[in-house]
């Protein structure tokens, strides 16, 4: 299928690995200019490599205010914003200080808010865009594992609700993608660390993951980067242009709700 996303520019926030590299390739193959984004020269410069396609990079924190304002300025026009960075870590809730509850919602939230913020504006002028944020199940279903990364990614999804609203009538649409557990590099890597700690292979800790701790999934798998980011390319798209305000589930079946 033909996503006509050629000639579109594509700025994919938290791009250099994981769900967001995955997301920066799948655009890339559909013929869209992809601006990768990473804190480091070295770490975006090798993905935009990697991506090849004409793939363009900027190196920035998005935590920060200035570093928001260097991705927006340097980006230029931009059809399609996908704010993907964000982090997670495992933490008992009276473990978890204010300072770990700020970082949390700079990297997760306030960068989403800055760069929205900056390129909506134009995307309404043109009369299309797409603006994209990677929310999680998690944010619906918040983990008790993990509150502040449940509170940010709800936040994410309460963005979504009101951003779309004014869009309405216009060839423009704000929706969230909500995966569930993905084989990410920084899960992987995770889920490889508790295995060890449990003795166990990663695939015996995976499924006794899904027995225990997601035992709603019906995939009853981690879903791969490339079934995340297909989705994502999709919902860029034009023929997703009836789909606006949405919390699209790429969860495999780990939320009960039907909507």
């Amino acid at each position: 299928m033909d996503l006509q996303l050629s000639g579109k520019t594509a700025l994919v926030t938290g791009s250099t690995k994981g769900i967001g590299l995955g997301i920066a390739r799948s655009l890339a193959r559909e013929g869209a200019n992809v601006i990768v984004n990473g804190r480091s020269e070295a770490s975006a410069k090798a993905a935009a490599d990697q991506i090849g396609n004409g793939a363009r990079w900027i190196a920035a924190d998005v935590s920060t205010a200035e570093g928001c304002a260097v991705i927006a300025e340097q980006a230029g026009q931009v059809d399609i914003l996908v704010n993907n960075a964000g982090i997670f870590e495992p933490k008992p809730f009276a473990d978890i200080p204010d300072e770990d509850w700020e970082r949390f919602y700079q990297v997760n939230v306030m960068s989403a808010i800055r760069l929205t913020r900056a390129l909506l504006p134009g995307m309404l002028e043109r009369n299309w865009g797409r603006v994209i944020f990677i929310s999680s199940e998690s944010g619906i279903q918040i983990p008790e594992e993990m509150v502040h990364y449940g509170m940010t990614k709800a936040a994410e999804i309460a963005l979504v609700n009101g951003i779309a609203r004014t869009t309405k009538g216009t060839g423009v649409t704000v929706n969230a993608v909500l995966p569930g557990p993905t084989a990410s590099e920084g899960v992987t890597d995770f889920v490889g660390q508790l295995a060890s700690e449990a003795k166990q292979t990663p695939e015996e800790f995976e499924k006794e993951f899904f027995r225990s701790v997601r035992g709603t999934s019906l995939l009853q798998r981690f879903a791969t980067v490339e079934e995340i980011a297909d989705t994502v390319a999709f919902i860029s798209s034009p023929l997703a242009s009836a789909t606006n305000g949405a919390a699209v589930r790429v969860d495999g079946g780990v939320l009960l709700a039907t909507a």
